[in-house]
């Protein structure tokens, strides 16, 4: 495998690492601004608030559990994911908005569900390259590689 490669899958890896906590964080928050009736703009930033909550959390269990100290983990989650994080919200959300009725259909319509996987995966592809770029430059990611065991 040449380094292209090797950068490209430390990239998709990134990537994949990111999308779950900001899934969680994005479905959570979509789940609970649509059942409480709230209008677009408080649930997307509820759903944005959950995403880095959830994105930074899963970055700083492994690291804690190297032994670091909690205040270390937390620079090293906002160092390796923060770009990541913010690219992939940007591209999910405007996403869900620009998907006509996506985020008025409700819970109970697979077009709020097909929707927010169609951005989820969307915002994937478009950070994949982000992430790359970054980790090429010891960036992003490959900030917390030092602590994986």
């Amino acid at each position: 495998m040449d380094h292209g490669e090797s950068l490209t899958r430390q990239a998709i890896s990134a990537t994949l690492h990111c999308l779950t906590g900001c899934a969680i964080g994005e479905v959570l928050g979509m789940v609970i601004g649509t059942a409480l009736g709230w209008s677009n703009v408080p649930t997307i930033v509820l759903s944005i608030a959950l995403a880095f909550l959830f994105g930074y959390s899963l970055t700083m269990r492994p690291v804690l559990r190297s032994g670091v100290a909690f205040k270390v983990a937390i620079g090293v989650a906002l160092a390796s994911d923060t770009v990541s994080i913010t690219v992939m919200e940007i591209i999910d959300n405007a996403v869900m908005v620009l998907v006509p009725g996506a985020m008025n259909a409700g819970l109970g319509n697979w077009v709020f569900w097909a929707s927010l996987v169609f951005s989820l995966g969307i915002a994937f592809v478009a950070t994949v390259p982000v992430n790359r770029w970054l980790i090429a430059r010891g960036k992003g990611h490959a900030v917390m590689h030092q602590y994986h065991h």
